[in-house]
Order: C-alpha cells, then structure tokens, then sequence
C-alpha cells in the first residue's frame, strides 16, 4: 500500500509566545503538544482539553521542570532551559502511557542527569532509540530499561521513522536540533497525526513535507 516513500524536512527552531486551540479528539493529541513546548522551550497554551484525565503527564511534566497552568479546559505550558532527571515507569491508566515513552524520552535526553525509563507494556518498544543516538543522544537499552545519559545537544540528521510513536519523538528531536533533518517514512506519522506538520508550523516550526 505504501510503496511510495515519502519524505519531511525540518528545521529546529524556538516557539516563543504561542496560542492554539485543538479539538479534544484523543488524550494523545493533547499529549504529544504537552511535551513538544517543554522540549523546545516553548510557552503554548492548549485549549479544549479535559485536564483531570492526564494529571499523571502533567505531574511529570512538573517535576521535569516545567512551568503548568490548568484552567477549566485550558492547559498553559512553559518549558524550561533546565530539565531535571526523573526515572519513569509505563503503566496502564492512570499511570504514566506507553504511548508517550519515545517523546519522553527526547525531553529527558536534555536533562541535566541521567534518567531511566522502565516499558512495562510492550516489548521492543525502543526501535527510536537507534535513530536518537545518530542525533547525539546516549541512550543504552537493556531489556525492557532504557539508561538516558542526558545533556544531549542534538545534531540534524537523515532519520527513518520505524512506527507512529517512534516518528512523533524524531519530530520533536529535529526541531530540538539546529540544522535541517529529514525524515522518511512519514507514513508511520500520518497514521496517528493529520497535518502534523501544519498544525506545528501554527506554533512557530520550521517543518514542511515533502514527497
């Protein structure tokens, strides 16, 4: 079906004052641009959310360090230049998701210490790993533990996505970068996230795909 491969390019850049507004379709969503500020400095407010539901996420968004501000249905996010270290373990709700551990793991790959991350839920569940190291992370994987060394200063690289959430966490890792980096196989992406690249750009990305 996919036989055609398809390609992004993505320049890092800094959001600075941002403001969005996206529809509550799924606690994903929400999550992945919950990270994607902290990450690259940001200060992103998301509107249309149900707060109480990812309290876990938010709560480790806190003790990485970022500034959190919960309105109602409004979630106001600030990231910070400092990310601290924390050890993580994936559980079902309402624990940490599994589905956010590759993202995670880019943010914690900028802390000032070491991290580990425990995957509880799925096996070979670190396939992103090998595509971060190629950007400059230090990531060692044994069994189901990943070992974070942190203090990462990212580096562009020609990427290849291997599944949806491995794809969201190289995003997030280009525009952490400084240079351009190019990702195939976005149809990993476009499996989960419509018009990411749109919807990034809203924020202030230098993204644009390409085919």
């Amino acid at each position: 079906m996919f036989k055609k491969l398809t390609k992004s390019f993505i320049s890092g850049s800094i959001a600075q004052l941002l403001k969005i507004v996206i529809p509550f379709a799924s606690v994903e969503a929400i999550i992945r641009f919950s990270v994607a500020p902290t990450d690259i400095l940001g200060n992103l407010k998301i509107k249309n959310v149900i707060p109480n539901i990812i309290q876990t996420e938010t709560n480790i968004l806190k003790k990485i360090g970022s500034k959190i501000f919960i309105k109602k249905n409004e979630i106001h996010i600030i990231g910070k230049k400092k990310i601290k270290n924390i050890n993580i373990k994936t559980a079902p709700y309402p624990g940490f998701p599994t589905d956010l551990q590759a993202q995670i793991m880019v943010l914690l790959s900028k802390a000032d210490k070491k991290s580990l991350i425990t995957e509880e839920i799925f096996e070979n569940r670190f396939m992103h790993v090998a595509e971060l190291n190629r950007m400059g992370t230090r990531i060692s994987i044994k069994g189901n533990k990943a070992l974070i060394e942190g203090n990462t200063i990212f580096r562009p690289a020609q990427l290849m996505a291997t599944d949806l959430r491995a794809s969201v966490s190289l995003v997030l890792a280009a525009l952490a970068a400084k240079g351009k980096s190019q990702i195939n196989r976005i149809y990993h992406l476009d499996r989960g996230y419509e018009n990411i690249e749109k919807k990034l750009k809203k924020v202030g990305a230098k993204i644009r795909r390409i085919n």
